[in-house]
C-alpha cells in the first residue's frame, strides 16, 4: 500500500469527523469495533465413539482391501490422526467395507460379516460429524476467521482460491453424506489450506469498523434531527450546502465504494460456507452455534451503509434539490 493511501478506518473516521463538523453536534466517542473470535478448537470439536472393529479383526480380515485401512486406523498415527485424515480414513472404510462384508459371507464367516456391518452403520451414522470435525470445526476453518493486524486495502486484493475451496468442499461433503465415499487425501488437504488462507476475519473485521462508525455518524444526524427540520419555509441554510458536500465527498467517494466491495466479497464468500453449516446442521455443537450466531450478528452489519443514507434522506426531506445521495440496493 503506497504512503498516500488511506486505510477503511481512517476514510470512515475522516467522514464522521467531517459530518461532525457540518452538523454542528459532537460525534460519540469511538467503540470497541466488536467482532467475535472463533471459538477454539478444542471447544468444538466432537467426541465420536469408537467401533467394534479391533486388533483381533485386522487379522480375522485377510483377503480384504480393508484390512490396511483397519491396520492404519488401529495404528498409533491412526489413533492420534487430524480430523482431516480420519475422516479420510472413515470413507476409505465406508468405500471398502461392502465388498469385504459379502466376501466375508462367501467364506461363511457371518459373523465378523455382521460386525462389520455394524460398524459400517455407525460410521455413516457419524459421519456428518466426522465432516464437521475436519471442516468447519477445524484449525484450518478457525484460521479462515482470524483477523488480519490491519485491513490495508481490504477487500482489493482478495482471491477467488477461498471462494472455490469453501463450494469444493461442500460439493464434497454432500456427495460423501449421499454415499458416494470416494476422496483424493492430497486435494482435500490442499483445499483446507486454501480455506485456511481465507479472508473471513477481514470481511469480519471490515463490517464491525463499518457498523461502529456509521452507528456514531446517525447518531449525529439523529440528534441533528431532533433539533427540527434543516430547511424552513422553502430556505436552505448554509450548513445544508455543507452537508451536501461533506456526504458527496467523503461518504459517496469515499466510503461508499469501499462498502460495496465489501459486501460484494461478503456475497462471494458466504453463500458455500452457509451452505456446508447448512448441510451439516444436525452435527454443529452449542459453542459454534453461539459462535454463529455472533458471527452473523456482524454480517448484517452489510445494512448498515443503506441505514445511514436512510437517516440522511430524513435529515434533508425538507431540502429543496435533493440530498446527494441514494440508497443503492439492499444486501442479499
Amino acid at each position: 500500500m503506497g504512503a498516500c493511501t488511506r486505510g477503511p478506518g481512517e476514510d470512515l473516521e475522516r467522514y464522521v469527523g467531517r459530518l461532525e463538523g457540518a452538523l454542528g453536534t459532537a460525534a460519540p466517542e469511538a467503540g470497541d469495533a466488536g467482532r467475535p473470535l472463533p471459538p477454539r478448537v478444542g471447544a468444538v470439536q466432537l467426541a465420536l465413539p469408537g467401533d467394534s472393529i479391533d486388533a483381533l479383526d485386522f487379522l480375522a480380515l485377510r483377503g480384504c482391501a480393508l484390512q490396511v485401512t483397519v491396520g492404519k486406523r488401529n495404528s498409533s498415527l491412526g489413533r492420534l490422526a487430524a480430523p482431516s485424515q480420519r475422516l479420510l480414513l472413515e470413507l476409505e472404510f465406508l468405500r471398502l467395507a461392502p465388498a469385504c462384508s459379502e466376501r466375508l459371507r462367501g467364506e461363511g464367516r457371518d459373523e465378523l460379516a455382521a460386525t462389520l456391518d455394524r460398524a459400517a452403520a455407525s460410521k455413516r451414522a457419524q459421519l456428518p460429524g466426522r465432516i464437521f470435525n475436519a471442516t468447519l470445526g477445524s484449525d484450518e476453518f478457525r484460521d479462515f476467521w482470524r483477523a488480519p493486524a490491519t485491513l490495508a486495502a481490504y477487500p482489493a486484493e482478495t482471491s477467488s482460491e477461498p471462494v472455490s475451496a469453501l463450494a469444493a468442499i461442500d460439493a464434497l461433503a454432500a456427495r460423501w453424506l449421499a454415499g458416494d465415499y470416494r476422496a483424493d487425501n492430497q486435494a482435500f488437504e490442499l483445499l483446507l489450506s486454501a480455506v485456511a488462507r481465507g479472508d473471513g476475519g477481514a470481511l469480519l473485521a471490515a463490517l464491525a469498523l463499518q457498523r461502529e462508525a456509521l452507528a456514531r455518524a446517525n447518531a449525529m444526524l439523529a440528534r441533528r434531527s431532533a433539533e427540527g427540520p434543516l430547511c424552513r419555509g422553502g430556505l436552505v441554510p448554509a450548513e445544508v450546502d455543507v452537508l451536501r458536500t461533506v456526504v458527496r465527498k467523503f461518504f459517496v467517494g469515499g466510503v461508499q465504494p469501499w462498502s460495496a466491495a465489501v459486501e460484494r466479497r461478503r456475497q462471494q464468500l458466504l453463500p458455500p460456507l452457509e451452505a456446508l453449516e447448512g448441510r451439516l446442521v444436525e452435527a454443529l455443537p452449542p459453542p459454534y452455534l453461539q459462535w454463529r450466531r455472533q458471527r452473523d450478528e456482524v454480517l448484517a452489519a452489510a445494512g448498515a451503509p443503506r441505514r445511514h443514507v436512510e437517516a440522511i434522506l430524513e435529515l434533508l426531506a425538507d431540502c429543496p434539490g435533493g440530498p446527494g445521495v441514494s440508497p443503492g440496493p439492499a444486501p442479499a
